[in-house]
């Protein structure tokens, strides 16, 4: 039995003892100067490791008692997590070493902090949920603070530190109320519990882990530290923040209110869906006033993760699956977004204002192309991929008969489009001066190219993303 347990933990258990050896190996050699070399062991073994999940997995495994979960929901948020760890580590690789922030704990720390991304989607019990989100967040912690002679840096992780701190009370609590109500930690308990309907100490209880999971995902109003994170954190980490841990928040959202509160679908969904409705109105209007691209991208993170709650508020599979898509399409567009981001320099310093993009692409007409197909994607535009995930998460909305944050997503979405279009017409109709003039790595080129035609060609099936997304969704929602 126990070996059956550990074989099911397997994936995780060898990226742990990776990152553990990792460590040792660098204390005991030149540090620093094997880096590198640990930044592409470590994409190789976590992109390794998401296609064997992807490939390898099938039907749901059980491990210690039902406080691990492994089934199709979270092998799909697994393989998303693992590829965009993965992607991030080598498109950020020239930038970190460049600013010389290519610290041989850099790429460990991710391989920890996916670990326990990896933990938060398969998490069947309150415990389980709780060592995931804080093995995640402690890693990033520090990863946010990695530039250390800059204030903002600095700046960035101990306000993400501190409010993290404040969330994880607040979950923390929800779970303390939810296991002195129910008697269990297990979601499987939960469910068990609240079969008859909710009592009041389970419905505050489900409040105060909602706002905690908020946190987590930068949903307004819980979106405070977002902006400043984003801004002060080295880009690659920035690029990292937008990427996997929103997929891990998301699935550790709809697994914790599907999985352990199924059975009163009505205690949350309203609940979840104002907190869509705020998160896309606060962030499509805050981004509009924005001049450095970073904060902007925070803001538009915040208004797309509203996206995303809404699907999950529908309370339905095709909910799920809605979001799983949604998810899948906004890793890729901000990979290939940051990919951009990371190369704008001029005179050798990173720049990230807004206008220093006019009149880019009569100098760079590929990469000008590319971010315009990414732009218009994230702003929803058919016929790219980004209007497919936004229709379907409306879809889902409007079919649970929720009409009204369907209609409020609606002319978000529309608010929200300016400030992405406002870039294209920067780079293509913008005053002809000075602009940027950095150049691209490979990776991150291949990155930006990939993502933009990704935009472009996944118009046909979405690489059959919606395919995967619906069985997912059908081994959470039963």
């Amino acid at each position: 039995m126990f070996g059956a347990d550990i074989a099911i933990l397997l994936p995780e258990i060898i990226l742990s003892v990776f990152a553990m050896a990792g460590l040792i190996a660098a204390v005991y050699t030149s540090k620093d100067g094997m880096a590198p070399v640990l930044v592409w062991m470590t994409a190789g073994l976590l992109a390794l490791v998401g296609f064997f999940i992807g490939f390898t997995g099938e039907g749901t495994e059980v491990a210690f008692d039902g406080m691990f979960i492994n089934d199709g929901f979270a092998r799909f948020a697994k393989v998303v997590i693992l590829l965009a760890a993965a992607a991030i580590l080598v498109v950020g690789k020239d930038y970190m070493k460049r600013d010389d922030l290519l610290r041989f704990e850099y790429p460990m720390l991710i391989v920890l902090a996916s670990v326990g991304m990896m933990v938060m989607v398969s998490a069947g019990d309150l415990m389980t949920l709780y060592m995931g989100l804080e093995l995640q967040s402690l890693s990033l912690y520090v990863v946010a603070a990695m530039r250390r002679d800059s204030v903002r840096s600095t700046e960035a992780g101990l306000k993400y530190f501190v409010l993290g701190a404040l969330s994880s009370g607040l979950l923390l609590y929800g779970a303390s109320l939810t296991y002195g109500v129910a008697g269990t930690t297990s979601f499987s308990g939960i469910v068990d519990a609240v079969s008859g309907g909710a009592s009041l100490g389970l419905v505050f209880g489900l409040v105060f882990m909602i706002a905690g999971l908020a946190f987590k995902v930068s949903a307004a109003p819980f979106h405070m530290w977002t902006p400043d994170v984003y801004e002060g954190s080295p880009t690659p980490v920035t690029a990292f923040f937008a990427t996997a841990p929103k997929m891990a928040a998301m699935g550790l959202f709809a697994r914790v209110v599907h999985d352990a509160f199924g059975g009163v679908v009505a205690d949350w969904q309203q609940v979840v869906a104002l907190l869509a409705v705020l998160s896309m109105f606060i962030g499509a209007i805050a981004a509009i006033g924005q001049t450095d691209i970073k904060r902007l991208m925070a803001y538009s993170s915040i208004s797309h993760m509203g996206f995303a709650l809404m699907g999950l508020s529908s309370g339905t599979e095709q909910g799920v699956s809605a979001m799983l898509i949604y998810m899948a399409i906004y890793v890729t567009m901000n990979i290939g977004t940051f990919a951009f981001i990371l190369s704008m320099e001029k005179d050798g310093r990173h720049v990230t204002t807004i206008s220093s993009l006019n009149a880019f692409a009569s100098k760079e007409p590929t990469k000008a192309l590319a971010i315009l197909l990414l732009m218009f994607s994230l702003a929803g535009v058919p016929p790219l991929v980004g209007f497919f995930g936004k229709y379907a998460v409306l879809l889902a909305a409007v079919d649970a008969g929720l009409i009204w944050v369907a209609v409020f997503g609606v002319i978000a979405s529309v608010i929200g489009a300016f400030y992405y279009l406002r870039i294209v017409y920067f780079m293509y109709f913008g005053e002809e001066r000075e602009g940027i003039d950095g150049k691209m790595g490979a990776m991150a080129y291949a990155g930006l190219v990939a993502a933009g035609a990704i935009m472009l060609l996944g118009v046909f099936n979405l690489f059959g993303v919606d395919g995967l997304a619906e069985a997912a969704a059908a081994t959470l929602v039963r």
